[in-house]
C-alpha cells in the first residue's frame, strides 16, 4: 500500500501546478489566442484561462479534449521531452515519478508520460469522491476503459445502468463513451489501476 501511496505523491518531474504554465507556453508558442484553443477543444475560454492560471483542475474528459485540441498526447502535457512510441520502445515509471493530475474527485498518477502517441493511457488513481453528488455529471470520452481495484472498494456509476460495486481485485472493462463516475465506498480513498484506450 505504501508503494501505491508513493506513486500518487507529487512528482519532481511534473505536477498539476506545472500543467497550466505548460499549456499556456504551448498556446503562446503557436501564436494561438484563448479563443482559438476554445474552438479547437470545445472548452470555454474562461475554463482554459482559469486552468492556465492554476485556479481550477480539469476533469479527465476535459483534460483529454484539451490534449487532443492541442494536437498532443496526454504525456506531452506533462513532459516536454516525451518521445513518440516506436517499435522497441520501453518506458519505466518508478514509484514517486508519475506526474500527477489532480481533480476534486480523483488524483491520477500518469504512467509512461514520457511516451507520446500511445494508444493506451495507463494511470494509478486515487478515488477521492465518496458520493456521486461530488460530480457535476457523468464523465464520458471516446474509447474504451479498464479499471482494476488495487485497494478499497468502489461503486461504478454508468449512465442508464444500475451501479456496479467492485472490491479489491475486481475489474471492469467498458465503452468510455458511456457516462461514468467512480465513487469510493471504503472508509478511506480507494486506489485503482486504470487504462484508457483512445481512438485516433
Amino acid at each position: 500500500m505504501q508503494t501505491l501511496i508513493k506513486m500518487l505523491e507529487p512528482s519532481a518531474i511534473a505536477s498539476e501546478a506545472d500543467l497550466g504554465t505548460r499549456v499556456r507556453d504551448i498556446r503562446k508558442s503557436r501564436g494561438w489566442t484563448l479563443k482559438e484553443v476554445a474552438l479547437r477543444t470545445g472548452l470555454a475560454i474562461s475554463t482554459i484561462s482559469k486552468m492556465e492560471r492554476g485556479e481550477i483542475s480539469l476533469t479527465y474528459d476535459r483534460f483529454m479534449r484539451l490534449a487532443q485540441g492541442l494536437g498532443l498526447d496526454v504525456g506531452e502535457l506533462f513532459d516536454s521531452n516525451a518521445e513518440g512510441f516506436t517499435m522497441g520502445t520501453v518506458s519505466i515509471t518508478r514509484a514517486g515519478e508519475a506526474p500527477l493530475h489532480r481533480s476534486e474527485t480523483y488524483d491520477y498518477g500518469m504512467l509512461a508520460s514520457g511516451v507520446s502517441g500511445k494508444h493506451m493511457v495507463p494511470m494509478v488513481g486515487r478515488i477521492k469522491a465518496h458520493s456521486f453528488s461530488k460530480f457535476e455529471d457523468h464523465i464520458a470520452h471516446p474509447g474504451e476503459e479498464f479499471i482494476y481495484v488495487l485497494e478499497g472498494a468502489i461503486t461504478v456509476y454508468l449512465k442508464g445502468k444500475d451501479p456496479i460495486s467492485l472490491a479489491k481485485g475486481d475489474s471492469i472493462y467498458f465503452d468510455s463513451g458511456i457516462g461514468h463516475a467512480y465513487v469510493s465506498t471504503s472508509d478511506e480513498d480507494a486506489t485503482i489501476l486504470g487504462v484508457c484506450w483512445k481512438p485516433g
